[in-house]
């Protein structure tokens, strides 16, 4: 079960379409398989990145179903929705199949910190005890969580053992976080996104691990493990040696793209497909995407990865 332990990386996973836009089951397992070989401690389905938005509810239940009986690391399961009836449907239907927990971003239109602290506290009654991430990515859904608000949820919800961190710029929230940790606040886990941009700072300002995506998602697990063991400027030339990949596919409205097609490339998905609304690569961003690739092998080989 998730808690305020929880460390290491949780891979972001796409969700597979075959080319007509159905759900690719096959690619779900193959999938499952790679990232747990490439060193996930655990896996995040139904995120954002996994296009969570463009399923069906029986078509979220289906992926997690599949996902969670293919593999032996915990899984949480992104349920974000505009009502919390669907939020609570989800959630059950996630923790009888075998989640370790949920996550829960808030939805736009949230403007003030009570409207936030509220929906929170709403949330963590709905879910009824289960653990819950708080994804807090303003980018994205375009509300401003402040620290002290942070802090206030999780005093408020003992359910919620986890901050998924990807505001950006972010890194001084981390440090104040955890300096109310020390201070007295209940710690809970901080596992961060942003595609890894800045794992290596994230880690230094006290984060526990990653729950991010990424092409090449064993990145995460290489940085983490050798920051982890102490060698700093060894983690910082195998970040150096994907960071051109990393930026590329930081690109506003064309990082699924790129994520898709670099997965297919290695055979880790058939089909670089994204539902509807969603547009794929160009031939020049596909030769660049290629090119970067092929230079990131040479830097990796030279690192003997």
């Amino acid at each position: 079960m998730l808690d305020e332990t929880t460390k290491g990386v949780f891979t972001i996973a796409a969700t597979p379409f075959l080319p007509d836009g159905a759900l690719d089951f096959d690619s779900i397992d193959r999938m499952v398989d790679a990232y747990i070989a490439k060193g996930a401690n655990g896996l995040t389905i139904l995120g954002m990145m996994g296009e969570a938005g463009k399923l069906s509810s029986e078509e979220s239940v289906a992926v997690t179903r599949r996902v969670i009986a293919r593999c032996d690391v915990p899984v949480v399961v992104g349920v974000s929705a505009s009502g919390f009836a669907a939020i609570r449907a989800l959630s059950h239907e996630a923790m009888e199949a075998g989640a370790a927990g949920v996550m829960v971003a808030p939805p736009m239109g949230l403007r003030t910190d009570a409207q936030i602290e509220s929906y929170f506290q709403t949330a963590a009654e709905t879910l009824e005890g289960i653990p819950f991430v708080l994804q807090d990515f303003p980018l994205a859904t375009g509300v401003q969580i402040s620290t002290s608000v942070i802090l206030r949820i999780v005093e408020d919800c003992p359910n919620c053992v986890m901050l998924k961190h990807e505001d950006w710029p972010g890194l001084e929230k981390i440090s104040a976080l955890r300096a109310a940790s020390d201070g007295g606040a209940r710690r809970i886990s901080i596992l961060c996104g942003n595609g890894g941009m800045y794992l290596l700072e994230e880690l230094l300002r006290g984060a526990d691990g990653a729950m991010t995506g990424f092409g090449y998602p064993e990145m995460m697990r290489q940085v983490y493990d050798t920051f982890v063991g102490g060698d700093l400027d060894r983690a910082r030339d195998i970040f150096d040696a994907y960071m051109p990949m990393i930026r590329y596919e930081a690109q506003p409205g064309m990082g699924l793209a790129i994520r898709k097609h670099t997965l297919a490339q290695q055979g880790v998905i058939a089909h670089p497909t994204l539902r509807k609304p969603g547009a794929g690569l160009s031939a020049a961003a596909i030769a660049e995407v290629d090119a970067l690739a092929e230079r990131q092998k040479q830097r990796l080989s030279e690192l003997g990865l």
